[in-house]
């Protein structure tokens, strides 16, 4: 009664309230938007051998249906992150999400292999026109240092534990439902979203096409981008010659980019954003920090299930940990710690933590057991990225103007699928190659398989430890 009456006495606060619940509203829509593109990103994997018995996919041929996701995500981030700039990023997400659900529907019901490749294509440029503006909207609605803490916070708990959480739902719904529901799932899903974010969030008005569009700036770096992630998921079905040619493609490409950009009148990546320190160098710490836990999520379960015998479903169990000992840390405990100790102290102890877990896996044995060689590696990597990833992200933005926030967060988006990408492929491609070479000395497969794996898990801590020191040297907050 009190509080009610006070509030009407001072309209100031009744304002005040409202403008608070509508930004808290905002972020709630933008989490569910970005939980729906991470968790299709996971929950494809555990499906992938009912994809490939129901469409007769290849083994080479399955690979697309993550790898079209992929190129078309991360080729079009940083386009995607400028154009919202330009043109408002509402008008950006909303649209993003509306062509990410419509492509999740004819994922779902493609009969073909070449309908589903396609799909999942048009499924990867919604998810980067969503994903790419979030955090420029994100800043934009909490400039108080503590209450953007608070939301960097809630933002990275529903993207990081989307990202576990994907692998058990992907499992559940195909022993449940079916794979096609991994897809259908979405329309629910996306059309509330949608309907949240047309309604609730603010529009922004853009700068204008006219007045920042560099259209042979974005052929060129999207090409690259797209080239850069195609070499990375595919390198282990080429040969290395063609490999290394598709690779200084991708770089001559970005080389033609960077000397476009200096010459440009408006340049779609003006170079100022990398003279900030502190972005540059975060992107720099999460391709190998994101790189690291791609590694594990993709290693481990595979090491859960052909080392350990765990089916689908019970690798997608056993990951829920992750994703509720992420979300109760960031929720409860990120922002205050990055408040009270600063987002450089909170970062290194976060980087810290990952390379300890990493390093515990490096031991897992052949004969090993979920609750003493992979739960408390899980439980530490998780403790590690919920401190890093809210710090970082905190971190990166705030070496971006405002006019930039876009553009950065579409910057900040794309290093994550590099890393993410060149971590699969590395770890993967070393654990195969070490598992071959003991199988044909002749050790066993169980062995010769777990070795593979402890190797991958091994070069993933050296990973980490670079980046905890390339942090450490690089995002130093230097003081007045």
């Amino acid at each position: 009664m009190s509080a009610t009456i006070e509030n009407s006495a001072s309209p100031a606060g009744v304002t005040s309230g409202r403008r608070q619940y509508s930004r808290w509203t905002s972020l709630a829509v933008l989490c569910a938007g970005t939980l729906m593109t991470v968790l299709d990103g996971n929950i494809v994997t555990v499906a992938m051998p009912a994809v490939q018995s129901d469409l007769g996919f290849t083994g080479p041929g399955l690979a697309w249906v993550v790898n079209a996701y992929l190129i078309a995500f991360g080729g079009l981030l940083l386009l995607a992150g400028r154009l919202g700039d330009l043109v408002g990023r509402k008008r950006m997400f909303t649209a993003g999400l509306a062509v990410f659900t419509l492509a999740s529907v004819l994922c779902g019901t493609a009969t073909g292999q070449g309908m589903l490749i396609a799909a999942r294509a048009v499924q990867g440029a919604g998810g980067a026109m969503a994903s790419a503006v979030v955090l420029g909207m994100l800043v934009a609605l909490f400039p108080e240092p503590r209450e953007q803490a608070r939301a960097i916070a809630v933002f990275s708990a529903v993207g990081s534990a989307g990202g576990a959480l994907g692998t058990f739902l992907g499992g559940a719904l195909t022993d449940t439902l079916g794979w096609h529901w991994i897809f259908l799932i979405n329309l629910p899903i996306g059309v509330a979203a949608w309907l949240a974010a047309v309604r609730v969030l603010t529009p922004e008005p853009g700068a204008g096409l006219g007045r920042g569009a560099d259209y042979p700036g974005a052929g060129l770096v999207t090409g690259a981008l797209m080239l850069t992630v195609y070499v990375i998921v595919g390198a282990g079905d080429r040969s290395r010659a063609v490999t290394l040619l598709l690779a200084a493609l991708a770089l001559a490409l970005f080389a033609a980019f960077a000397v476009h950009q200096t010459r440009a009148a408006r340049p779609l990546l003006r170079p100022r954003l990398f003279r900030s320190r502190l972005l540059t160098g975060a992107n720099a710490v999460q391709v190998l920090m994101i790189a690291t836990m791609y590694g594990f999520q993709f290693v481990g379960a595979l090491y859960l299930q052909r080392v350990l015998g765990y089916g689908a479903l019970a690798t997608g169990t056993a990951f829920l940990p992750a994703p509720i000992a992420i979300g109760v840390l960031m929720l409860g405990l990120s922002a205050r710690t990055v408040a009270r100790f600063g987002g450089y102290r909170v970062l290194l102890a976060g980087l810290v933590l990952i390379t300890a877990g990493m390093a515990l896996l490096g031991r897992a044995p052949a004969d090993g057991s979920y609750v003493t060689d992979v739960l408390p590696a899980m439980l530490l990597l998780s403790a590690g990225f919920a401190a890093a990833m809210p710090a970082l992200t905190g971190l990166a933005m705030s070496g971006a103007r405002a006019e930039d926030a876009g553009l950065a967060s579409g910057l900040f988006n794309t290093t994550q699928v590099v890393g993410g990408s060149l971590g699969l492929a590395v770890l993967s491609t070393l654990a195969a190659s070490r598992t071959e070479a003991l199988l044909a000395d002749g050790t066993a497969p169980l062995p010769a398989t777990a070795e593979g794996y402890r190797l991958a898990f091994t070069v993933a801590t050296g990973i980490a430890a670079a980046a905890l020191a390339l942090a450490a040297l690089v995002l130093r907050e230097r003081r007045a």
